[in-house]
């Protein structure tokens, strides 16, 4: 008859747990080995993206990020050069053939802006108020010479232009009676604008409003 403790003794035995450093050792290698691999393609992706022509295009085409196809390229901080998404908020127009698959330049479109308006540059009679300053809104007076030294009516030339910048003289003699601005006018008024520079028409820029606070 089999002795009962040594029955019990397989039951009450507890089982050791196998460990074997050169496991732990070759676990970590190989999480090291992925984490390095990661790290390098990481590093090495430094590709932006970028848009290309689907088809040709043509000066004065207006295009949008549908007309276009995006692609990921490594242009080595060149990538100011090349149409982006960040230039494709409004949609941009084109101003020089671009063939189908080329990189779109960033030389080669312009703001949709230049369709409805061109900027020109202004010389005006007197000092601006010290309210227009860059991005202001003026209406630009214009009065005619009816006869030497005798000047007509002033008119509305250009209502609601807005003002690009303020132009600084480059001569050291400054007049103090005449400025400069750039200006946007609306292309169905450019003609009028130029006939009135050509005429040398007196000229001056009138704030369509005033600044809340001084």
């Amino acid at each position: 008859m089999p002795n009962a403790g040594s029955a019990r003794t397989p039951r009450g035995r507890r089982r050791r747990f196998w460990f074997d450093p050169r496991f732990a050792i070759g676990l970590v290698l190989i999480v090291a080995s992925v984490v390095g691999v990661a790290a390098i393609v990481t590093t090495a992706d430094d590709s932006v993206l970028v848009y290309a022509a689907r088809s040709p295009l043509a000066a004065g085409d207006r295009v949008d990020a549908s007309d276009l196809e995006a692609r990921n390229v490594r242009l080595d901080g060149a990538e100011h050069l090349y149409l982006t998404s960040d230039d494709l908020d409004t949609g941009v127009v084109v101003t020089r053939t671009v063939a189908a698959g080329e990189l779109v330049p960033a030389s080669a479109v312009g703001s949709t802006v230049g369709i409805r308006q061109s900027s020109v540059v202004l010389t005006l009679t007197g000092q601006l108020p010290a309210s227009v300053a860059a991005g202001s809104t003026v209406d630009v007076w214009a009065s005619r010479e009816t006869e030497s030294g005798v000047y007509g009516a002033p008119t509305v030339l250009v209502s609601g232009a807005s003002v690009v910048r303020l132009v600084e003289s480059d001569g050291i003699v400054v007049d103090d009676r005449a400025s400069a601005i750039e200006v946007l006018v609306p292309r169905n008024r450019i003609a009028r604008v130029l006939e009135a520079l050509a005429n040398d028409d007196v000229l001056s820029a009138v704030p369509t409003s005033l600044p809340a606070k001084d």
